[in-house]
């Protein structure tokens, strides 16, 4: 029997997420999942690889350029050490990509619609293409000539460009480039409408080089596509000459032109050529791949437009309802009489929004708190404070700014707030706010009175519909008080320090989540029933990570799910026996985050919470976890955990070796998600 030690319990984040994106992609492969739903994983697949390129990828170069000193808490890896295996996956798991695409695209065949290559195209379907070419695409092109004299030009991040080995009649060599990404195109060109036949457009312009480049010869071509490193550390770079605002606006523009990470091709190149083309980005070979399928899948929104009528290639269409706990009618005055667990997509967002209207019109609300990360693009939460300040109430709103790749969207609502007057903070120095508070207050006659919205996802009408996300509405005063004093902090630029029921991080979360680990260590050391359930996007901090092997070691039961990075392994015998870890990936995005402490009724203790339990979100941000306190809303909390735990379509056991294998059917199908829909 093999001896282990606490070491091998853990696992590297970095390769634990990329094991996530391929729990995406296996969505992609299932062909029990719509056609064209399998398309938009394989589109999410590449989205997702390209912001770990652009962020995580990113930031482990900036460590190595530092030093090579710097290892991961966990396994003990070196920036090098996780570059190399971040490399020798993406490989493995980009050959999967291709080969579910080619598989997609055949299928898709049946339904009529056909990508071509130009070669494989009908002599009229060829001429018609380069009549189209010649007339409306080529005076349209602005093609470069690399020159060694000339700087390189800048290639935008995650746009495609064409780029030719070129041979002048003397036998000089130069490089060609074209830019193919441009608003003035369609990227699906469409061939043949009775056939439904289309080429990508980058296709088009790569096989008429020769027409562009008019008086060489065209030795190798191939489209590529650059990802920059986005991981910018805003801080490091303050102007304090601009005000905050501007700063951040800045800091976007720097983040544009920050230096390649990877580089996608679509055809074979010569070694001297990759080599050529690597010391004008300054990239290593090694970062370069070739792919066998499109460089970017946004076209994939076209071909869903045209088959739009074809139901059986796609979900069903699903919405949620009205919340059953709720009448249609005024909302305040039911949250005072009663709390008001709301479950994301699965019921809608109407009421959290009728409730703010309700605030902004109703004399006795004297103000509106909220806290903004991520917002729609045609916010209606804005729209109602804008509304609420017209109206003479106090609002006033902590938009955070480094909210990551939403920091133009943020910015320019915290413009139109400030417009209709409402006091508009930007967040605290050094750490994101990231936390989904809500605060009406009203004076009343018998006295000030706090209604109070806490939840799991962030006030967004969009992600409402896509992200499963929990909250709950309360007039509970007690955790009402705690959500002012969590709000006079911020507004005063500081932290709160202590609170009595809720979880705030950065100073009472991380601290308060050991504590009550320990006390279930405590239960099982006496002999009596110990357990802890989690359900998070992602498990890192190392503190609470050692606390769960302790409980698992003293006999606490423990259950996670947790959709993507777990740098924990379950099942390690002597460390962590009594761990089980499962991940749900399927057509909603699991998004809420719970925390059960204690068996049986009276002795759980359940929180719903903004936080990972990662080291960003425990110590790094303001975060909150907050009690549910009603008994019928902690039973329904533990049914949705309950519920989810029992999942046996779309969820997967993290198994001791730390890859994950789909749960297996002793019984019949139960998908919760759609579970969820129908109940």
């Amino acid at each position: 029997m093999a001896e282990y030690k606490k070491r091998d319990c853990y696992v590297n984040r970095e390769l634990s997420w990329l094991k996530f994106n391929e729990r995406v992609l296996e969505e992609a492969e299932d062909n029990t999942v719509p056609i064209l739903e399998r398309l938009g994983f394989v589109s999410i697949f590449q989205s997702n690889l390209d912001e770990f390129f652009m962020v995580r990828v990113g930031s482990l170069h900036d460590q190595m350029l530092l030093s090579d000193e710097v290892r991961d808490n966990k396994t003990n890896m070196t920036s090098k050490d996780q570059l190399r295996a971040i490399m020798k996956e993406t490989t493995e798991i980009l050959r999967r990509r291709d080969c579910v695409y080619q598989s997609i695209m055949t299928e898709l065949g049946k339904y009529g619609l056909h990508i071509e290559r130009y070669k494989d195209l009908e002599e009229r379907d060829q001429t018609s293409i380069y009549m189209k070419f010649k007339k409306d695409i080529k005076p349209l092109l602005f093609p470069i000539i690399l020159e060694k004299k000339l700087p390189m030009p800048f290639l935008r991040n995650k746009e495609i460009y064409g780029m030719a080995v070129l041979e002048t009649k003397g036998g000089k060599r130069k490089i060609g480039i074209v830019p193919c990404s441009t608003p003035q195109w369609e990227r699906l060109l469409e061939v043949n409408p009775e056939s439904g036949k289309f080429m990508l457009m980058e296709e088009v312009i790569l096989h008429f080089f020769d027409k562009i480049f008019i008086g060489y010869k065209v030795v190798e071509k191939s489209l590529i596509r650059i990802i920059r490193n986005a991981d910018i550390d805003e801080s490091s770079v303050y102007d304090e000459d601009l005000d905050y605002r501007e700063h951040m606006a800045e800091v976007v523009k720097m983040r544009r032109k920050l230096s390649p990470v990877r580089m996608d091709i679509s055809r074979t190149l010569s070694e001297e050529t990759i080599k050529e083309l690597c010391g004008y980005l300054k990239l290593e070979k090694k970062c370069v791949f070739q792919s066998l399928s499109p460089l970017d899948y946004s076209f994939t929104n076209g071909i869903k437009d045209y088959l739009r009528d074809r139901k059986e290639a796609f979900y069903e269409k699903r919405r949620g309802k009205y919340p059953t706990m709720l009448e249609k009618g005024f909302v305040l005055p039911q949250i005072e009489k009663k709390d008001v667990l709301l479950s994301y997509p699965y019921e809608t967002m109407e009421p959290f929004i009728r409730m703010l209207r309700e605030a902004s019109e109703d004399e006795e609300v004297v103000a509106i708190q909220m806290t903004l990360y991520r917002l729609a693009k045609n916010s209606q939460v804005v729209e109602t404070l804008i509304q609420a300040a017209e109206n003479g109430k106090e609002v006033d709103v902590l938009v955070e700014l480094k909210a990551r790749f939403d920091e133009e969207n943020n910015i320019n609502w915290s413009r139109k707030l400030e417009e209709a007057g409402c006091n508009v903070t930007y967040g605290l120095d050094g750490l994101k706010v990231h936390s989904k508070l809500c605060l009406i207050t009203k004076r009343t006659q018998n006295g000030v009175r706090y209604i109070t919205h806490i939840g799991t996802g962030n006030y967004n009408e969009t992600t409402a519909c896509l992200y499963t996300d929990l909250s709950i509405l309360t007039a509970n005063q007690d955790i009402g008080k705690q959500v002012a004093e969590v709000f006079w902090n911020i507004f005063l630029g500081e932290t709160i320090k202590e609170t009595k029921d809720l979880l705030v991080a950065p100073n009472c979360l991380q601290n308060r989540i050991l504590t009550l680990i320990e006390e279930e260590i405590e239960k099982a050391e006496r002999g009596e029933k110990a357990y802890i359930g989690i359900k998070v996007n992602s498990l890192t901090d190392k503190a609470v990570i050692d606390k769960l092997i302790t409980a698992s070691k003293a006999g606490v039961k423990i259950q996670m799910i947790i959709r993507g990075i777990c740098c924990l392994k379950p099942g390690i015998l002597g460390y962590t026996d009594n761990i089980q870890i499962k991940s749900i990936v399927g057509r909603l995005l699991e998004h809420s985050r719970i925390y059960i402490f204690g068996a049986g009724e009276n002795q759980r203790k359940i929180y719903i919470s903004s936080a990972d339990l990662m080291t960003r979100n425990t110590l790094r941000r303001v975060e909150v976890a907050v009690p549910i306190l009603d008994e019928n809303l902690q039973k329904r909390v533990e049914d949705i955990f309950s519920l989810m735990w029992k999942d046996n379509v779309k969820a997967r056991k993290m198994l001791p070796d730390g890859t994950y294998q789909k749960v297996k059917k002793k019984e019949e199908e139960f998908c919760v998600q759609e579970f969820f829909f129908d109940n």
